[in-house]
């Protein structure tokens, strides 16, 4: 019997959701095709119905059109309901691509949170704790040095505040005056014994020394 009706593991598998999709599209781009013939007719009926006058001819004529407009009615009704029924099916898919995505989406998570899970297990909190109380102490230790290096030995540990704004204030009083020597360059030095010539002038003579002989 199975040579003729063939076993049940040979029977072809069932279409999915975007053949039937497809399927459908395809039934309603042909009835679209017969729709366009029935509107060519009626276009042809309605040339012929005018050039004619009221008559058996015309009525017959008249009788074609409204078969024919009949058909085409019937017609687009299907192509309505396929319309429709490629939306659901699209929307089924939608819906169905929506849900796959979301468990595959679920399925990454799970297996994230297990990895981290994992990973932070080998993670002792009470070393990472030491560690950063040991850093600490290294820290105060290294400004401990530093300022340690930073002392100035030849300045007292000790200044009195008060002396030293004192200390400032007479500086600022102090009249701005260069050293004693370039005061007044007019002045006569202290070694010289005789005031000085003006030009034109004879300085006096000066008596001769007396020379003795031994």
């Amino acid at each position: 019997m199975n040579r003729f009706f063939g076993s049940s593991s040979s029977k072809t598998p069932k279409p999915s959701l975007q053949d039937a999709i497809n399927s459908t599209d395809a039934r309603s781009a042909s009835i679209e095709v017969k729709i366009r013939k029935l509107d060519a007719e009626l276009a042809r009926y309605k040339d012929q119905m005018s050039k004619l006058r009221n008559g058996p001819g015309k009525d017959a004529i008249q009788q074609r059109a409204l078969r024919t407009l009949k058909q085409k009615r019937m017609y687009e009704a299907q192509v309505a309901q396929l319309t429709q029924q490629t939306f659901n099916m699209e929307s089924t898919a939608m819906a169905t691509d929506n849900l796959r995505n979301t468990m595959a989406t679920l399925d990454a998570m799970t297996t994230a949170n297990k990895e981290i899970k994992k990973q932070y297990g080998k993670i002792d909190i009470d070393k990472i704790e030491n560690m950063h109380y040991d850093m600490e102490e290294l820290l105060e230790q290294a400004n401990e040095i530093q300022e340690t290096l930073g002392r100035s030995y030849a300045i007292p540990d000790e200044l009195d505040e008060a002396d030293l704004e004192a200390e400032l204030e007479a500086l600022a009083l102090e009249p701005e005056e260069g050293p004693s020597y370039l005061s007044d360059l007019n002045a006569v030095p202290d070694f010289v014994d005789e005031p000085p010539v003006e030009l034109g002038e004879q300085a006096p003579e000066r008596p001769e020394a007396i020379k003795t002989t031994g």
